[in-house]
């Protein structure tokens, strides 16, 4: 073959190769949200003039083309694959995996943002709470505390964490419950910890704020598969993980009212479970208020939680040292309007919170 027709051959081999792009950019059925990413996808942007001459338009287009590329999953695989295991990157979009464990790079500390949680604890304290009030404090440390090392990948000094609340936070009663994790109970592919393997710290929790706890689970596992929010967002091949959930007599006679729907629900969500997040199979995932009730309580003492989405799970293990557990969330309703659902007279107190949320506390109102 001469050179013209190599050439030519070429051109039309390159012509063939975008033009089926391109039809299938046009007409392949459109996305409008990732399972994976657990997120919606963009969509095509309004085309105004005033969009077109402010740059808008091409903005959104060009996000719009991002999230609808044909193929776009399997693309997101491959990018990641080439990215850790033939040029040698430590992460993909901030996520590595080590040993079978997804887990996200949380560094460096912010400092200030601790401080920031510290004086959103403290507001409420003086808020609402007075000295009849028992009030304690615990910091769940994120999966990377126990990857971070071995794997070689940076970290936070978690223990220096630990020591700072503690020290600062005077208005409060500090709980180490660090010393009772490791890897193994987190899920693999997720962020959260796994409910069976928490029972120890219900149990110290319990027994530091002098309530009972139930011991008699039994465990029920989900037949279907559980992949957690860093097997999407990372796009590297894991594992599946297996979902279940810790239950007894007392658990199934409780109630739950969610607040912020103004509906009752149950206190674990199987429908949720098959949905988009299967950890919102606890309490129904992330609300601002809710109330569990236990109607076979020996005793009518109260627990306010101000939590973060850990504490989903393991407020049904505390609930048999008390009547009633009100979680509370305020990364979704303002400090303000708390005196209006719940009386704080004699209750104790829970602060618990991930090293996740601690390090953003941007996210606290």
């Amino acid at each position: 073959m001469n050179t013209q027709k190599k050439d030519q051959v070429i051109c039309i081999f390159a012509a063939l190769v975008f033009l089926t792009g391109f039809l299938l950019c046009v007409f392949l059925p459109k996305a409008e949200y990732s399972e994976s990413e657990r997120r919606k996808l963009a969509a095509m942007p309004e085309i105004s003039p005033s969009r077109i001459w402010d740059g808008r338009f091409m903005t959104d287009f060009e996000s719009y083309t991002v999230d609808t590329f044909p193929f776009r999953e399997q693309m997101r695989t491959i990018k990641a694959w080439t990215a850790t295991k033939v040029f040698g990157r430590q992460d993909n979009n901030g996520i590595y995996c080590w040993d079978g464990f997804l887990s996200a790079i949380e560094y460096p500390l912010h400092e200030s943002s601790f401080k920031r949680a510290e004086e959103r604890f403290r507001y409420v304290c003086g808020k609402y709470l007075t000295e009849k009030n028992r009030v304690f404090l615990s910091v769940i440390p994120d999966k990377n505390c126990f990857l971070a090392q071995k794997s070689g990948h940076l970290s936070m000094d978690y223990a220096e964490i630990e020591k700072w609340m503690a020290q600062n936070a005077d208005f409060a009663e500090y709980i180490t419950i660090s010393d009772l994790l490791d890897r193994d109970d987190y899920y693999k592919t997720d962020t959260h910890w796994r409910q069976e393997k928490i029972v120890d710290v219900a149990e110290r929790l319990a027994q530091a704020m002098d309530a009972d706890v139930l011991t008699d689970y039994e465990i029920r596992t989900l037949e279907q598969e559980f992949y957690g929010v860093y097997y999407g967002q990372s796009a590297l091949p894991a594992e599946s993980d297996t979902l279940q959930y810790l239950t007894n007599a007392a658990i199934q006679e409780c109630t739950a009212y969610d607040w912020q729907n103004r509906k009752d629900m149950p206190v674990y969500d199987l429908e949720r479970a098959g949905g988009k997040d299967p950890y919102e199979l606890f309490l129904s995932g992330p609300l601002s208020l809710v109330t569990i009730e236990n109607p076979t309580a020996q005793t009518d003492k109260k627990l306010v939680m101000f939590r973060d989405s850990f504490g989903s799970s393991i407020a049904p293990l505390l609930i048999g040292g008390y009547s009633q557990i009100t979680l509370v969330d305020i990364r979704y309703i303002q400090p303000d309007y708390l005196g209006q659902f719940i009386d704080f007279d004699d209750c104790d107190v829970l602060f618990l919170y991930s090293t996740l949320v601690l390090n953003h506390s941007e996210t606290l109102k």
